[in-house]
């Protein structure tokens, strides 16, 4: 008797899943998906024109067909004990040669004539064959040849038969109607959809094995996928908020801000808008709101909260998920922590085990609502996630599983928080990620304290207006893509700034003015551009008063990007109760690097900060006297900024870097930190012509004569830097054709394949190496650790996958690859 052709099999227990049913579980969780308002209604905007029930039906019955490579007997032999000497097969590929051997009145027991005259129909399978996230080009003939032989224990012809005898009697649309045309947009869309629907449909937990051809399982497996969508959270229909979207919903404080009021006014209408607020002004609240109103119309039904740093999604994540148990009734949707190697919904934490399920730490069995934290790739399926930025942008790159991502996330408000800190490269892939999700019916919602007017004409498509112009907007401002308006005056965010600049940027300069203040009994905040310039400042504050450099756990420390994942979560906690809440007794000195410049609740008395861009710095003076009500010590009633500048003045740093400023020379390619010159001068220029800042009253006409190309083309012309102006804007253009390339655009023909490279980066230059060690170590502050991220420099000839070993504990040091790290109370060094 011949074997049954299989869909799912494990390999452990030889259990098997029927490949009709499989198939089954699958169309039916597509028809599920378009069953739902906000799917379907996405499909049909990538159409053009409404669905039918019959065309839906229609486009299940295409994505049965999802993985009829699989009668091949060469793939149906991985799960034979006696393979007989056959070469395997992937299903993707043996799924053209099954297209290219059947005719359509033998093909499905001859059932396969119903598709035949459908318009388009050999279009449609370079769509169902790209299910596993990437498009699958034809594999040519010679190799195939004998995937599809005879086998005296399976005839895979037979299989077929039943295949077709399912299609007809599940989907008997197929003999009267036929599914849309395939346009472009629709295309990727059904990609995407398909791609969803085999993820869920795969899900043993959902769909039990059914070994044996049931002609009575679709309308099962119908149930279980619609079903299946509730638990896992892609069907929202049922949940609701606690009460209407207005501002207690929101907030205990009696009244919003002007920003958040300002946001709250906007039109749901408006898919597009941009919130330029200063620091501190509520610019999360403002974005729950809007959240809050889109879901309560049902214009939106998820929200994804991309950041620009893993460590920012983590400080984040927390805050996002209580104010979803606020905002919903009954089963608040848990805020996921879409940041990859961390397992995170609500508050609860996940551990991988083999054959893909996940162990919570709160719950003894995987609880189906927190489907989407468990693996990368599902992130933005996720009702509510909090990220980085890179897994909103994958949803527009030529990487695997874009489709599904953009697909996912359609249903969602998008909200990208400090869109002033991407370059040109992240701008243009994240300028397409929003085109296409506004154009399938979603919300993006961008934000920034300091967003020049160049940066914003990019996003509203627009010519950047003249300097004279731009310096004149209103700021705070929301603008949407046609309008702007004014937000009204919020005196709780007036504060004056002394800034002043000074020659010398050693670590014993900015450790010098830093223990004097802290004497005097001032929190100081000391922001470097490196993290060598930062540890040398450190240990000069160390060595000059030990008892007012931060600690964490009685340790003194710092902080930047090289500290293991779970320490970089304690520092970060430590940073608010020291800075926010004042637990600390007297003076304290807080040193660091950029990652102190975004998403910690930071009030400082006073900054030290190395020389930067004009927006990056009026970031880091975010920092300064936040909290407006605070009681000050002496002398320290008025935020002060000192400015530390290169001794040798700024020309060097368009031949040589130094400190993070400027270009690297002999790599190449223009590399470094902060390159413009003339935006570093422009910004100099503003420190020394105004000593007291005015914030936010100052903010627009100080970024604009910093970073408006009017004025950076004037100072380079004045101090001899055209040419160092010309190779940047290259580097720009070059960044842009380059995103250009790689950028997914469903405006276009569907691919017949991807790059080669499996990996796209989200950001230029390759990513550093993830280490994790397998049983965690106690770390410098008698915490456990296991995870770190290596930079790029650091990472050469380790493999993703290289064991980490710990070669001694005090302090602890890790092996990988042949290269030794010691992580101690100053972070991670390559010994």
């Amino acid at each position: 008797m011949s074997m049954s052709a299989w869909g799912k099999a494990d390999v452990f227990t030889g259990e098997r899943h029927h490949l009709a049913h499989h198939c089954a579980d699958v169309a039916a969780v597509t028809i599920a998906l378009l069953e739902l308002p906000k799917f379907r209604a996405a499909a049909e905007r990538s159409l053009g024109q409404d669905l039918t029930v019959e065309q839906v039906r229609c486009i299940g019955a295409l994505s049965f067909l999802h993985d009829i490579g699989k009668l091949a007997p060469a793939f149906q032999a991985k799960a034979w004990t006696n393979r007989d000497g056959i070469t395997l097969r992937g299903h993707l590929q043996c799924g053209w040669w099954w297209l290219d051997r059947n005719a359509a009145d033998t093909a499905l027991g001859g059932n396969a004539k119903h598709l035949a005259n459908w318009p388009d129909i050999t279009s449609w399978f370079p769509i169902l064959f790209a299910h596993h996230g990437r498009p699958v080009p034809h594999p040519g003939q010679v190799n195939g040849l004998d995937a599809f032989d005879i086998f005296e224990n399976y005839d895979w012809r037979e299989s077929d038969s039943v295949l077709g005898e399912a299609l007809l009697a599940w989907f008997p649309e197929i003999r009267t109607a036929a599914p849309p045309p395939v346009t472009n947009e629709f295309s990727h869309y059904v990609a995407g959809l398909i791609a969803l629907a085999d993820w869920i449909g795969s899900d043993r937990n959902a769909f039990r094995f059914v070994p044996e051809f049931d002609p009575e399982y679709w309308p099962q497996a119908l149930e279980i996928a619609r079903l299946r969508l509730g638990d896992i959270g892609l069907d929202a229909r049922e949940k609701r908020l606690k009460g209407s979207a207005v501002w207690p919903l929101i907030s205990d404080h009696s009244e919003p801000r002007p920003a958040q009021k300002a946001v709250a006014e906007v039109a749901n209408s408006e898919r597009l808008i941009i919130l330029e607020a200063e620091t501190g002004s509520g610019k999360t609240e403002a974005a729950l709101w809007r959240f809050a109103r889109l879901f309560e119309a049902g214009d939106v039904e998820g929200l994804y909260f991309a950041v620009p740093t893993r460590a920012a999604a983590r400080q984040l994540q927390q805050r996002v998920h209580h104010a979803a148990r606020r905002l919903f009734r009954d089963a608040a949707p848990e805020a996921v922590l879409a940041v990859p190697g961390q397992v995170l919904a609500g508050e609860a934490s996940g551990q991988r085990l083999p054959d893909f399920e996940t162990r919570w730490d709160d719950a003894g069995e995987t609880a189906p609502s927190r489907w989407a934290a468990e693996h990368a790739t599902r992130f933005l399926a996720a009702q509510i996630a909090v990220g980085t930025v890179d897994q909103a942008m994958m949803a527009g790159l030529k990487v695997k599983h874009a489709h599904l991502r953009g697909v996912a996330l359609s249903r969602s408000l998008l909200v990208i928080d400090e869109v002033h800190a991407s370059d040109a490269w992240m701008t243009e892939i994240q300028r397409g990620v929003v085109r296409d999700h506004l154009a399938l019916g979603g919300h993006a919602m961008l934000m920034s304290a300091t967003l020049g007017a160049s940066a914003r004409a990019v996003w509203r498509d627009e010519p950047t207006p003249p300097l004279l112009e731009s310096q004149t907007a209103p700021y705070p401002a929301v603008w949407t893509l046609q309008d702007c308006r004014s937000v009204a005056h919020d005196a709780y965010a007036d504060k004056t700034v002394k800034i002043a600049a000074q020659l010398g940027w050693d670590g014993a300069s900015a450790a010098g003015i830093a223990v004097q203040a802290a004497k005097k009994g001032a929190c100081v905040l000391v922001v470097r551009n490196t993290v060598d310039r930062a540890k040398e400042t450190w240990a000069a504050c160390i060595e000059a008063a030990s008892d007012l450099v931060f600690a964490l756990n009685g340790v003194p420390t710092l902080h930047h990007s090289r500290f293991a994942a779970e320490d970089r979560a304690r520092l970060d906690a430590r940073v608010e109760q020291v800075f926010k809440d004042r637990d600390w007794n007297g003076g304290c000195i807080l040193v660091g690097t950029q990652t102190l410049e975004q998403s910690l609740d930071i009030d400082a008395d006073m900054l030290v900060t190395d020389l930067c861009p004009m927006d990056v710095l009026l970031q880091r003076i975010g920092r300064l006297h936040r909290h407006a009500d605070r009681v000050r010590p002496d002398g320290f009633e008025t935020a002060a900024a000192h400015i530390l500048c290169p001794p040798a003045g700024l020309d060097p740093l368009t031949r040589q870097a130094e400190n993070g400023l400027g270009v690297y020379a002999g790599r190449g390619t223009l590399t470094g930190v902060y390159l413009d010159v003339a935006m570093l001068a422009a910004t100099l220029d503003e420190i020394e012509r105004a000593p007291v800042w005015r914030i936010p009253e100052m903010n627009r006409g100080l970024v604009e004569r910093a970073t408006h190309p009017e004025r950076l083309d004037a100072i380079a012309a004045e101090f001899g830097w055209t040419q160092h102006r010309r190779d940047l804007y290259g580097k720009v253009l070059a960044e842009i054709g380059a995103a250009e390339l790689q950028h997914l655009d469903r405006r276009k023909q569907f691919p017949c394949s991807f790059p080669a490279d499996e990996i796209v980066y989200t950001r230029l230059g390759a990513p550093g190496a993830l280490l994790r060690l397998d049983v965690p170590a106690t770390g410098p502050f008698g915490h456990p650790v296991r995870s770190f991220a290596l930079p790029a420099r650091w990472s050469d000839g380790i493999d993703r996958d290289a064991a980490v070993s710990v070669v001694q504990t005090n302090p602890l040091v890790l092996e990988v690859a042949g290269l030794r790290f010691v992580y101690d109370s100053s972070g991670l060094r390559k010994q």
